[in-house]
């Protein structure tokens, strides 16, 4: 399989889910400005959509996948045994899949918003609020459980840890939502994550700072 990437977006949530899961592949960086990966190639014949992440399957006919929600459970699905998701069909992985959209849409999209430099500024700041009031609902959910799903570490908290990472880039305190700030911390230190950010040149030089 080949994980097609840009430094610090919300690849790097399949990216930690394909070392959960202990899968071989590889990873390949694409400048999102020109479409090019790292070694010249065009990366719109791989997603004429041109965004990331991608996931290109082992097969015949290297089939792709260029949504997280689809990319995130197809891991999952490779390696039943390390929990990931829970089986298809139970309740359970219905509400895997309700996780996965309302980080997607409620938190990721608005921060779309942000990275935009021509987003007006009350558009920006709208974005902030409902980012916020994702955050605030997220922490409501983490108040008697380790990770979003219960004790168990699933693919929702790959897709959550990575979105969460963007806080310092548009100077959101996550200290404002304690538990979420110390779910933050309890994700990074997995070693699947810290093997991950050092991969992607994101190994961190400082974390946003415990609360108490």
């Amino acid at each position: 399989m080949k994980l097609f990437y840009s430094p610090g977006a919300d690849s790097l949530a399949p990216h930690i889910a394909l070392r959960e899961a202990e899968r071989s592949f590889d990873l390949v960086r694409v400048d999102l400005r020109t479409h090019r990966t790292a070694t010249g190639a065009d990366f719109l014949a791989i997603n004429p959509r041109g965004n990331i992440p991608a996931l290109q399957l082992d097969g015949p006919t290297s089939p792709v996948l260029t949504e997280n929600a689809a990319i995130l459970q197809y891991i999952a699905d490779l390696a039943p045994a390390h929990g990931l998701a829970p089986p298809n069909g139970t309740f359970a992985r219905y509400h895997l899949q309700d996780l996965l959209s309302f980080i997607s849409s409620q938190i990721d999209k608005e921060y779309a918003l942000l990275f935009m430099p021509d987003t007006p500024a009350p558009t920006a700041e709208r974005a902030r609020g409902r980012i916020s009031d994702g955050y605030r609902y997220l922490a409501d959910v983490l108040v008697d459980r380790a990770y979003l799903m219960g004790e168990t570490f699933t693919v929702a908290d790959c897709l959550l840890f990575a979105v969460l990472r963007w806080c310092e880039r548009f100077d959101m305190d996550l200290t404002l939502w304690p538990n979420v700030n110390d779910y933050f911390q309890r994700v990074s230190l997995r070693p699947t994550v810290q093997a991950a950010l050092e991969a992607e040149g994101l190994t961190e030089r400082r974390r946003v700072r415990r609360t108490g």
